[in-house]
């Protein structure tokens, strides 16, 4: 019977993903529930946790007796947050210990295998961070639509932008715009309508077709991922500058943009070793990779 357990956790606004392991690393069981973005409130991210480790605990043939006996690093959404983070780390909790680090730090963790190196995500939003000898920089990820730069969100914010710029006859239309206008029914007022509630998430599911359109020669779309391309360019040249030398470009735009990068930039960039619940694993039972 082993005296402990260690948990990775990898929580953000859709998911919260779970991976529990024995001391030597053996993957025992694995569990995923919703939102665990501390922002959104602690208690439901507590809630998630749990459910998503009570299902990885099934898995491995363990129950909620155990949860005393495990450790769990968790890379959260937000928990960069101060406040949000210490109240977090006040709640009541079942678990052995808990160490709360941000999702991007995770990630960076996982994708150098615990070792110096950068990351830049670019998916829904955006963020980049370099580890380097202990110490965190980083760059953009301040959440939409002020920051998020090179992200799906942005794109898509861009792009209902010049839609409606071409609805007014002021920019030509294309396949692209008339995906949009497809998607609202024709009706501007619906547009306007859906704004006043749309997440992130709603602006970047034009992802998937602004890069589709680009591969069938939509111009607009094109210039889309030139203006996100030229955004990334920007933040990884500003990792580059803090001292990163490898740069792990992950998300779904940023697995998606390489052809659009420049030279220079892509240059720097590696495929990351492993993922954000590795890096949770690595961040259980070490104080040291608290935020905070």
């Amino acid at each position: 019977m082993n005296s402990y357990y260690l948990v990775g956790i990898d929580g953000g606004g859709t998911s919260c993903r779970a991976r529990l392991t024995d001391p030597q690393g053996n993957i025992l069981g694995e569990g995923k529930s919703g939102s665990a973005n501390i922002l959104l409130g602690v208690e439901v991210a507590m809630a998630s946790i749990i459910h998503a480790v009570r299902k990885a605990a099934k898995q491995a043939g363990l129950s909620e007796a155990d949860f005393h006996s495990m450790h769990l690093g968790l890379a959260l959404a937000a928990a960069e947050q101060r406040k949000t983070w210490q109240g977090f780390m006040q709640l009541d909790h079942p678990f052995a210990s808990i160490v709360l680090n941000t999702d991007a730090y995770g990630a960076c963790l996982g994708a150098h295998n615990g070792q110096d190196g950068a990351i830049m995500i670019a998916g829904t939003g955006s963020c980049g961070l370099l580890i380097k000898q202990g110490q965190q920089h980083v760059v953009g990820g301040r959440e939409f639509p002020i920051s998020d730069q090179g992200s799906g969100a942005i794109m898509g914010l861009h792009l209902i932008q010049y839609t409606l710029l071409a609805q007014d006859g002021i920019k030509p239309h294309s396949d692209i715009t008339q995906i949009v206008m497809q998607h609202f029914n024709q009706d501007v007022d619906a547009i306007v309508e859906w704004s006043k509630r749309a997440r992130p998430c709603d602006y970047g599911q034009f992802s998937p077709q602004i890069f589709q359109c680009a591969a069938n020669g939509d111009e607009v779309a094109n210039n889309l991922l030139q203006q996100t391309a030229a955004d990334l360019d920007m933040y990884l040249e500003a990792l580059h500058q803090r001292g990163a030398s490898k740069i792990a470009l992950m998300g779904g735009i940023g697995v998606r943009i390489g052809p659009w990068l420049k030279p220079q930039s892509q240059q720097w960039l590696v495929k990351p070793q492993k993922d954000a619940i590795d890096g949770g694993l690595m961040m259980a039972s070490k104080p040291e990779h608290n935020l905070f």
